[in-house]
């Protein structure tokens, strides 16, 4: 279960910063096996504050100057991390000052100066610095005259390719959810709070909690999920999950809407968090509200098959 209100200390500056420290260094997103296998080196130096050292924004939409949506927000990471045994996350600000630091400029600054850090974990792919001109090689040497040991770390591999954050993400626009469990060790999930909607479930006897997403959040193949729902109150309810466009009321945004099976009850204002577990079909547009009543009833009863299978 991801934590609602995580304690892992989130710094955006240096001051605050529990030190001396042995961080994980890169983007973290998703948090998938490859990251979890980084963070359990750390955990192993006694004495040192276990910590991530992340950029926000992603170096990708600095460069692109596009917005990237995110496998997991700012607090869903911090959430994961604080079940993983991190004590802190350091978000370095990826601005034009950071990406002119040199190679040595930055070891010398930022992990040295800033961070205390005596325990270091990259992968083997890890680049740093102007124009990416440091690698784990030498991020190793030039830590090394601070007495910083260097830990890199192969890549993690499942079925002969490479863990990644890509990997992940396309596994989601595929609807492919058993691989996207292997590659996290978790269920994929979406959190937010319940706003109100035009209500169209509740006059077709379909009540759906209406969920107001960060709109940074990645999502996943637009159609019907089965999924597990965690509300204020209760956790790992079973729902069903519609998460596209409406065509059939003509809807022009995205939505994402769950409606909880066998349940009753007020939810507004709540915060939900949505763990995926099953794609049952691709959005589609029915001929009229008959149509589309009779295809929810269908699937509601696909969930309820799904979740019996799983007792």
């Amino acid at each position: 279960m991801l934590s609602p209100d995580p304690r892992v200390q989130i710094h955006s500056t240096f001051a605050a910063i529990a030190k001396p420290t042995a961080i994980a260094l890169g983007n973290f997103d998703g948090v998938h096996r490859g990251h979890q296998r980084a963070i359990e080196l750390l955990l192993t130096n006694a004495g040192l504050h276990p910590t991530v050292v992340t950029f926000d924004p992603h170096p990708q939409q600095f460069f692109s100057g596009q917005t990237r949506q995110l496998l997991t927000t700012v607090p869903e990471k911090a959430s994961c991390l604080e079940s993983l045994g991190i004590e802190q996350l350091v978000l370095l600000t990826f601005d034009e000052s950071l990406v002119h630091l040199t190679p040595a400029e930055f070891v010398t600054k930022i992990l040295h100066q800033e961070l205390a850090a005596q325990q270091i974990v990259v992968g083997a792919d890890f680049r740093f610095g102007y124009q990416r001109t440091g690698d784990a090689t030498l991020l190793t040497m030039l830590a090394a005259e601070y007495g910083i040991k260097t830990h890199v770390l192969e890549l993690e591999f499942d079925q002969d390719q490479r863990i990644g954050s890509s990997r992940v993400r396309a596994a989601l626009l595929n609807g492919e959810l058993r691989e996207v469990d292997r590659l996290l060790g978790r269920s994929y999930s979406i959190a937010g709070l319940v706003v109100p909607g035009q209500q169209l479930g509740r006059t077709l006897g379909f009540p759906t909690a209406n969920i107001d997403y960060p709109p940074i959040k990645f999502l996943p193949r637009l159609g019907v999920y089965c999924v597990r729902v965690d509300t204020e109150q209760e956790q790992q309810l079973q729902a069903v999950m519609n998460i596209g466009k409406r065509p059939t009321v003509n809807g022009q945004s995205t939505s994402v809407e769950v409606h909880l099976l066998n349940w009753s009850g007020d939810l507004y204002g709540q915060q939900l968090t949505i763990y995926l577990d099953q794609f049952l079909r691709p959005e589609q547009k029915f001929a009229g509200l008959p149509e589309l009543t009779s295809q929810i009833q269908a699937d509601c009863v696909a969930a309820q098959k799904f979740y019996g299978a799983c007792n």
